[in-house]
């Protein structure tokens, strides 16, 4: 009788593969072999992948198109935001927050709602964050939870992990729209009046020094914008930012000058205010400063009242009123100089506050705009130039006897 020849088993062939697992396992590999440089993209950043999945494939019976779909998958997930990449393609939305990976939110026409996708869990996220900020070179790990960049078409991101983020990492994004900012499109959102942008045209245009004030995310930078367009074309602009995000075209003399956070080892911090010092030796006809916060103020206010006239700036107040107070303080904490002094200095250098607020609904409103006075004893007094009608009609209604 002819004996039946049994195949012979293979004991060096592996067991089946979980894919889902390799979709978390290989961009960690990849990210921790690549350490804190920036990814490749593109080309090379598949080639890397793919060698990896066949790496690990090795042996198995995986077939080719499964291959491909899981490098494909691997390769969205690095190069992108997983996610969260659908909203950073659409145009409407202006804003994504993720607080933990179940709690997503995006900003759309104004308005704040849930996003309707999460994340795997902690560890699905946190690579996210990670993948993404190696792609601009920005290292983010346990001992260095928290990192600012911005990204190549001037959206800005935010990120914060474990354990400074004890609910999960967190995710923020300000995309940058690509809109140039106009004044129509200013007066047709119903930010301000026609008669209110009238007027601070013609301040800029008189180099007087203008603050806008306001919270965050109230639209101060979108106002700097489309003030910034009546500065007379001849003159020469120095604009100083944390992050680049003013969009002044058709300038042919204009200096751009951007912060530079610190290194992974602490070194290589550009602050502004060095760059407001540098600028001073640029012979600037106009400063633009996007936000001044903290050592800053000193180094902006002795610029102010040294012949640099017609200075654009923003800072975060609640209130006209407030913003003064503010920056005496941001000052005092850089300097020797009595408080009296500040404040004297500053109400000589200051021509303008504009407070912008945004509404329960999301629109922003330009709530007040003072101008600044100096006293007898060279203090400041502000005088309301211009205040929101819905101000007007509470002041009234206040002011009104009762029956």
């Amino acid at each position: 009788m002819r004996r039946r020849h049994r195949r012979p088993a293979f004991p060096d062939q592996k067991p089946a593969v979980d894919l889902a697992r390799l979709e978390t396992e290989v961009p960690r590999t990849l990210i921790e072999r690549l350490g804190t440089g920036a990814l490749p993209a593109g080309a090379e950043l598949g080639r890397l992948i793919a060698d990896e999945v066949h790496h690990r494939l090795l042996g198995t019976r995986v077939s080719l198109e499964e291959r491909r779909r899981l490098i494909r998958t691997i390769q969205d997930e690095m190069s992108g935001l997983d996610v969260l990449q659908t909203f950073m393609d659409r145009p409407e939305v202006t804003e994504i927050m993720v607080n933990g990976p179940e709690h997503v939110f995006v900003e759309e026409d104004g308005r704040i709602r849930p996003a309707g996708v999460r994340f795997r869990d902690r560890g699905h996220l946190t690579d996210v964050i990670v993948h993404f900020f190696s792609r601009e070179n920005r290292a983010i790990n346990y001992w260095q939870p928290l990192a600012d960049m911005r990204l190549p078409d001037g959206s800005r991101a935010n990120a914060v992990l474990p354990p400074i983020a004890p609910d999960g990492p967190i995710l923020t994004i300000r995309k940058f729209t690509g809109i140039r900012h106009e004044g129509p499109a200013l007066l047709a959102s119903g930010m301000l009046s026609g008669e209110a942008l009238d007027f601070l045209q013609r301040a800029v245009a008189e180099r007087r020094t203008i603050f806008i004030s306001g919270g965050t995310g109230t639209g101060k930078t979108t106002l700097l914008n489309v003030l910034s367009q009546a500065i007379p074309a001849a003159e020469r602009i120095v604009t100083i930012e944390d992050s680049a995000e003013l969009q002044l075209v058709g300038r042919d003399n204009l200096v751009r000058l951007e912060c530079r956070p610190q290194g992974a080892e602490g070194q290589g911090e550009i602050a502004m205010s060095q760059l407001i010092r540098t600028a001073l030796r640029m012979r600037p006809d106009r400063l633009i400063i996007g936000e001044v916060r903290g050592a800053e103020a000193y180094d902006l206010m002795v610029s102010l009242n040294t012949g640099h006239r017609g200075t654009l700036c923003t800072v975060h107040a609640n209130t006209c009123r407030h913003l003064l107070p503010r920056l005496a303080s941001l000052v005092l904490e850089n300097s020797q100089l009595p408080y009296e002094a500040v404040r004297r200095e500053l109400a000589a250098a200051i021509d303008y506050i504009v407070q912008i607020v945004r509404e329960a609904d999301g629109r922003r409103r330009v709530q007040e705009i003072c101008r600044v006075r100096q006293t007898t004893g060279g203090f400041e007094d502000l005088e309301t130039i211009f205040l929101r009608r819905e101000e007007v009609d509470a002041l009234e209604a206040l002011a009104a006897p009762r029956p």
